[in-house]
């Protein structure tokens, strides 16, 4: 009995391996990755590079938009208030805001109220802050550059330089 189950079973087992009649073929080229915008154009929003704290220092872009509500008008009301590219940089000082936190971004950049000024010059972006900036570490500093790529140009290949109070870091390029 058993020897005859072992039998039956046998073409069973042989028909997997038999596959579905699909022959295999080469692997098949079809160019790069592909490549997706991930926020409207920058008259509609403002990217900012945080840090992922699930992603080992990892920068992910954060796409916030130009007008934003801010309360604290008179009448209790809001406003809009417009952002510009220095803007930016002010905003990526400030840190991610609550629902941007409880996803798990942050920042490694100081906790500083910044003044900044973007700039496109012959050489790439021009970026002046009043904070030191010799001493951040090197995913502060791509937070800094990414971001100032990112709203003056909306290349983040453009060569970026860092003027701080203390010297000056690049010409150096975001590495996302």
């Amino acid at each position: 009995m058993r020897i005859r189950n072992v039998l039956l079973a046998l073409p069973l087992l042989a028909l997997p391996a038999t596959g579905c009649g699909i022959r295999a073929t080469d692997v098949v080229e079809v160019g790069g990755p592909a490549v997706v915008d991930v926020a409207p154009g920058r008259e509609q929003s403002t990217v900012l590079y945080f840090v992922s704290s699930s992603s080992g220092n990892r920068l992910m872009p954060v796409v916030r938009p130009n007008e934003v509500p801010w309360e604290g008008t008179s009448e209790g009301g809001s406003q809009l208030v417009r952002q510009d590219a220095d803007q930016a940089l002010v905003l990526l000082f400030e840190g991610p805001n609550r629902n941007e936190a409880a996803t798990g971004l942050l920042t490694e950049l100081p906790s500083v109220r910044a003044k900044a000024s973007i700039e496109l010059g012959p050489d790439g972006v021009l970026v002046r802050v009043n904070s030191p900036v010799t001493t951040l570490s090197e995913v502060a500093r791509q937070q800094l550059i990414c971001t100032a790529a990112q709203a003056r140009t909306a290349d983040r290949g453009e060569a970026v330089t860092v003027t701080g109070t203390d010297g000056v870091i690049g010409p150096a390029r975001c590495s996302v």
